[in-house]
């Protein structure tokens, strides 16, 4: 039986990600993550999204990304299909480096968006990788609070707009945000 079709809508707002197969590391070093990170600038010019948050984790990865035209299927896709042949290559691997296809869920409400920002962004510390997002150079985190230029494919504007008018009261408040978040358990 098929699998149905994904939900794509022109204008959608997603929380979209996949993970590593049986839960496996899919970024080594470095080089991994800037391969990543070169595939996805590729899928957000060449696909028209815009890309307001992401992180990069050692086994699987989270994007807060919008889609004027209903093409998140085709760009995630693209994304995934292009770093596994890479990273097989790389290794002489063959065969999946995703666990499935790539997870999705419309983002239906303000307090859904603020809540995934933080989440997204919080992600290394919750995973015990990091004390402070900050230190994690692997998602948007440190160009959303100023602390880096915005990667290529990042747009910081949009979510920032949220938080206020002013850039730099702006980047403070969503700073203050996200470090007032409840602490969260990690499950055994």
């Amino acid at each position: 039986m098929p699998r149905p079709p994904r939900l794509q809508i022109a204008g959608g707002l997603y929380n979209v990600g996949t993970r590593g197969v049986r839960r496996t590391r899919i970024y080594w070093n470095g080089e991994h993550y800037e391969m990543f990170e070169r595939l996805l600038a590729d899928v957000v010019q060449r696909h028209g999204w815009f890309c307001h948050t992401y992180c990069l984790m050692p086994n699987h990865y989270h994007l807060l990304a919008e889609t004027p035209l209903p093409n998140l299927s085709d760009g995630m896709q693209r994304l995934n299909s292009k770093y596994a042949q890479w990273f097989n290559s790389e290794h002489g691997l063959s065969g999946h480096v995703f666990e499935r296809r790539f997870y999705s869920k419309v983002v239906e409400s303000i307090y859904h968006l603020l809540e995934l920002a933080r989440y997204i962004v919080l992600n290394p510390v919750r995973a015990g990788l990091c004390d402070d997002p900050g230190e994690w150079v692997w998602s948007s985190y440190r160009a959303l609070v100023g602390e880096a230029d915005p990667p290529p494919f990042v747009t910081t504007d949009w979510l920032l707009a949220l938080f206020g008018d002013d850039p730099r009261r702006a980047r403070d408040a969503f700073r203050g945000f996200v470090l007032e978040a409840p602490p969260r358990v990690r499950r055994p």
